[in-house]
C-alpha cells in the first residue's frame, strides 16, 4: 500500500530552520551533496530507531507548503490515478537522477502532495 516516506519543509532561512528542528525534535540535518541546496532530515522513533526520513530546502514561492511523498509503484500510473479521481497533477514526473523520479500534485481539496517512485536508473 503506497504510504509517506518523505517530507519536505520549505524555509526561508536553512540555519534558523536547521536550529529550530534540532533543538526542539533532536532531528539529525545534514547537506546532501547534489546540484542544489538540500538538507536530508533523519528522525528516530522513541526507542531510538531510525524512523521517517524529511528534508529541508529553500521556499521557491511564498504559498510553498509543506510537501509529503507517497511511494508509489510507478508514477505514470498513479499520475492518471490522480486525474480521473478529479485532482492535478501540476509538476510532472521529474527525475533526481541515480534515486528515482517523483510528480507534484493538488488533491481535490487543493492540498499538495507529492507521488515517488524509487528508480536507481533514474536519469
Amino acid at each position: 500500500m503506497p504510504t509517506i516516506v518523505h517530507f519536505e519543509i520549505p524555509t526561508d532561512d536553512l540555519e534558523r530552520a536547521k536550529r529550530f528542528y534540532n533543538e526542539l525534535f533532536g532531528w539529525k540535518i545534514e547537506k546532501y551533496p547534489g546540484p542544489m541546496e538540500y538538507w536530508m532530515i533523519t528522525t528516530t522513533d522513541a526507542e531510538g530507531k531510525k524512523a521517517l526520513e524529511g528534508g529541508l530546502m529553500q521556499r521557491q514561492d511564498p504559498q510553498h507548503p509543506i510537501t509529503n511523498y507517497i511511494d508509489v509503484p510507478a508514477i505514470d500510473e498513479y499520475a492518471v490515478k490522480v486525474e480521473n479521481l478529479g485532482g492535478k497533477v501540476v509538476l510532472p514526473k521529474t527525475a533526481v537522477p541515480g534515486i528515482g523520479y517523483f510528480a507534484v500534485c493538488l488533491d481535490t481539496e487543493d492540498n499538495i502532495f507529492a507521488i515517488w517512485e524509487t528508480d536507481d536508473s533514474a536519469k
